[in-house]
């Protein structure tokens, strides 16, 4: 897929994962719309690109996401290229878990990806061409210690990229999800500090609890999520895949 004009629809776009995978959209000649929640990191954003709009909007209110991609289409057309970055993750014992902090769970990370597939399909099926993709977790592949609600919600995450690639293959849709392991983002250092308040530990041990099972020794950076991201947008073989960037953990 070339692209050029693409009109791509990035979630959670306000820092991390989501901003990098816009600015390297950006670079590629996209018109992206980006949504989050915190209206001033998408002002500063989509100021700083050159085709780009935004909305604030929660993925898991449907209502008002269709919303903001009916306004969207307004400006840019119809969508080619849906990413469902918009995620949370808290850590917590199950026996400690509340049905407000599974729904939450599921909501952000499992719901808000549903809603951004289905709310840009019939653009997508409008195309000769078009790209479904999830940005998950290796939580989604295994499980994680104090993890239970996110790691359910990730799977649930790989469980519809992998029916919908069979069901919108033929169709010429991709879907397909990118795996990452712990990422150099604001939502990790918000972690590292739980840790250490926890703990008692400097920075760099808490930093290594975490890398602990990482064969290079270093958090994945935004960065290489979102040239994985192009990868896939330009792959028309690479459907139903479960990217894992993790540094080769077990």
């Amino acid at each position: 897929m070339d692209l050029t004009n693409q009109h791509v629809l990035v979630t959670g776009a306000g820092s991390g994962v989501g901003l990098a995978i816009a600015r390297q959209l950006d670079k590629l000649g996209c018109r992206i719309t980006l949504c989050g929640r915190n209206e001033g990191p998408l002002i500063e954003l989509s100021s700083s690109l050159d085709n780009a709009q935004y909305f604030t909007c929660d993925v898991t209110d449907r209502v008002a996401l269709d919303d903001a991609l009916n306004q969207a289409r307004q400006s840019f057309g119809p969508f080619s290229i849906a990413i469902a970055n918009a995620g949370s993750a808290e850590a917590r014992p199950f026996s400690k878990i509340s049905q407000q902090d599974w729904q939450q769970a599921m909501g952000v990370n499992l719901d808000g990806c549903f809603n951004t597939f289905q709310a840009t399909l019939s653009d997508l099926l409008g195309h000769s061409e078009g790209r479904l993709i999830a940005i998950a977790s290796t939580a989604g592949l295994r499980g994680y210690k104090y993890a239970s609600a996110y790691s359910a919600a990730k799977h649930g995450v790989i469980g519809l990229v992998k029916s919908l690639a069979i069901e919108l293959g033929p169709k010429n849709i991709t879907v397909n999800a990118i795996c990452p392991g712990f990422t150099n983002t604001p939502m990790l250092q918000r972690s590292i500090a739980k840790i250490m308040q926890a703990t008692g530990a400097d920075q760099a041990k808490a930093e290594s609890k975490l890398l602990l099972d990482n064969p290079i020794g270093r958090f994945i950076e935004p960065q290489e999520i979102a040239d994985a991201v192009v990868f896939l947008c330009q792959s028309p073989a690479s459907n139903g895949v479960t990217l894992k960037l993790d540094g080769g953990a077990p």
